[in-house]
């Protein structure tokens, strides 16, 4: 069994975009994506701040397929910023596949932090979004809130969850990733080469038991 971490009051739970779209029968599904939900549940009781991301794009958003005449979901294609892979439409804003998946409880939640609703960048991560430039906020709303150590749960580890704890890292704060409450999209090894960018990153990787034992 995992030795058990220790939460206090410097600590953030992250819970990446857990929304209707990432889920099975959405726009975008992460296979098992659902199976996080009971998990983060039971994690986010133990955590007194936690933030929730909630990706929210315009209809026509640059990284549809949809807005690339001639193109198909998963290609890729070049913009300003360098390459950008094509999705399906998801979590388009007002939309049913935008909103959190009904069994996600976190009542306590403080922040719910939207990205990738400029039209022309997609944003991956909880701090910056994919032209590298442009900043979220949300490592400054933490350093305010005298948070120093982020954890992560959601979807997908090797997306949104990795570039947001990249990003942490980045930005000076310790960071563990709970990777029993996460779910991979999974090409092309991109799982793999998650764990090891989080090794030579030093991003702590533990299961949910960690923090949160049933």
């Amino acid at each position: 069994m995992t030795p058990q971490i220790e939460v206090g009051d410097s600590d953030v739970l992250l819970v990446i975009d857990v929304q209707i779209d990432f889920c099975p029968g959405g726009r975008l599904a992460v296979p098992h994506g659902d199976e996080v939900v009971p998990l983060i549940n039971r994690i986010a009781r133990r955590i007194k701040h936690v933030v929730l991301t909630q990706d929210w794009h315009p209809q026509e958003h640059l990284s549809f397929a949809s807005a690339h005449p001639g193109r198909k979901p998963f290609e890729s294609v070049t913009v300003p910023y360098g390459t950008q892979v094509l999705w399906p439409d998801h979590c388009v804003q007002g939309t049913r596949g935008a909103e959190f998946h009904p069994d996600l409880r976190i009542p306590h939640a403080e922040l719910i932090l939207r990205k990738g609703f400029r039209p022309a960048i997609d944003s991956y991560s909880a701090f910056h979004e994919n032209d590298r430039k442009t900043r979220t906020g949300l490592a400054g709303y933490l350093r305010e809130r005298g948070l120093t150590r982020v954890l992560l749960a959601g979807l997908a580890l090797d997306y949104c969850v990795r570039y947001s704890a990249e990003d942490a890292v980045r930005a000076g704060f310790a960071t563990t990733v709970i990777v029993d409450a996460c779910r991979g999209i999974d090409g092309d090894g991109s799982v793999a080469e998650t764990h090891r960018s989080f090794a030579a990153l030093g991003v702590v990787s533990v299961n949910a038991d960690a923090v949160a034992r049933p």
